[in-house]
């Protein structure tokens, strides 16, 4: 594995390379910004919109969600993990480890805790996992997702496969509660699922592309894609976006996790 410190659009990033692939990760957030394995085809959507000041959430590839998802709490809506300056802790193995530690005097989090974000690559492979350790003297609970855009060519062409029999919270519909009867999860409109209890891998289909998708840790997974009116509402996408991601984020959402004093929690995500 190759590290380089590099620029992108005005933020620190570093670009790692193995075995052919390319991945991009932003010190803000530390925040997978691409992945290219060695067919040459970027993966991730980051929009061209995306906001680079170094203190607002960057539109695209994986933000890290910690320790609220959406709104589920009284903290800022997806936690503050994806605001934060990260610190590069180096490499293990093939991975790059990035830190990011708060001694619980934060108003947005008054517990202590350190997390880490893992970041693998091989050739046809990105697996990205997060850890909490709760370094604190007392319990606390918390969400968490890799909030992951996928790039496709045509939306109306993607489909995911894997999610049947599952039930979901359709966030876009007033939190109805459904189960996936269909094989194939296509996207109509606006859509927002949390499905629960998920196990079986995914597969994210896309026209004559293939994406395998797997997780651990994570009990949950959100699909999401803003759909074309409120895509039209959002200040970093452009009109046309929605057309070419699909969000499939491994998440913890729907039962928070419970960290007890020097605990440690992981949850991990593979594509390939």
């Amino acid at each position: 594995m190759q590290i380089q410190s590099v620029s992108f659009r005005g933020m620190p990033c570093l670009r790692i390379a193995a075995d052919g692939a390319t991945a991009l990760v932003a010190l803000h957030g530390a925040q997978v910004l691409s992945w290219m394995p060695a067919d040459g085809r970027e993966r991730l959507f980051l929009s061209e919109r995306a906001v680079f000041d170094g203190r607002a959430a960057i539109r695209g590839g994986i933000p890290v969600i910690f320790p609220q998802f959406g709104e589920r709490g009284a903290g800022r809506r997806h936690g503050f993990a994806r605001h934060r300056t990260w610190t590069f802790a180096g490499a293990e193995g093939d991975e790059a480890v990035f830190t990011l530690a708060g001694d619980g005097s934060d108003a947005d989090w008054p517990h202590p805790f350190h997390a880490r974000l893992r970041v693998g690559l091989a050739a046809a492979r990105l697996a990205v996992a997060l850890e909490i350790d709760n370094t604190g003297a007392a319990a606390f609970a918390f969400t968490a997702a890799l909030h992951t855009y996928l790039r496709v060519d045509d939306l109306s062409q993607a489909t995911i496969e894997g999610l049947q029999g599952c039930d979901f919270e359709d966030s876009a519909n007033g939190g109805t509660l459904h189960r996936q009867h269909d094989y194939e999860v296509a996207f109509e409109n606006e859509t927002d699922r949390i499905y629960n209890d998920v196990v079986a891998p995914l597969v994210l289909l896309d026209g004559a592309h293939r994406l395998d998708i797997e997780q651990d840790g994570f009990g949950d997974v959100v699909v999401w894609n803003p759909g074309e009116q409120l895509c039209a509402r959002i200040a970093d996408l452009a009109p046309d976006d929605w057309r070419h991601f699909a969000c499939v984020e491994a998440g913890q959402v729907l039962q928070p996790v419970v960290l007890g004093p020097g605990e440690r929690w992981s949850g991990s995500q593979v594509l390939g």
